[in-house]
């Protein structure tokens, strides 16, 4: 019986060695994989500063345009509306104005309907 208790014990100490190692290997090959992708993105950050580094003075003398431009559109704004009230014919005006209705008719809230009261007609 105590052999039988020895030889247990070592199965077990031996299975128990054996599950290690397969998670050792399995989180090895993992940390692997990490550790490349890591070198990946390290090197596409580095292109992506030096892509950056060309560029930079270019970004200056496009913000630079674009102030130009924006300052610019108020007055190009102002010409264009002139140009469309002198080209299109004004719409004649009835004598008596129509009252000011919402686009989408009349709307109706569903609230009321859900605490019991009669819907408005």
């Amino acid at each position: 019986m105590r052999t039988t208790l020895v030889v247990l014990s070592v199965v077990d100490i031996g299975l128990l060695v054996a599950g290690l190692a397969v998670y050792l290997f399995w989180a090895g090959s993992l940390l692997n994989r990490i550790a490349a992708n890591l070198e990946e993105s390290f090197d596409t950050a580095a292109q992506i500063v030096g892509h950056a580094r060309q560029i930079g003075p270019g970004v200056e003398h496009i913000n630079r345009t674009g102030g130009v431009v924006a300052g610019a559109l108020p007055l190009l704004y102002g010409m264009a509306e002139q140009i469309v009230v002198g080209v299109s014919p004004a719409a004649e005006r009835p004598d008596v104005p129509e009252p000011a209705r919402p686009a989408s008719g009349t709307r109706r809230s569903r609230l009321l309907d859900a605490v019991g009261y009669p819907a408005h007609p």
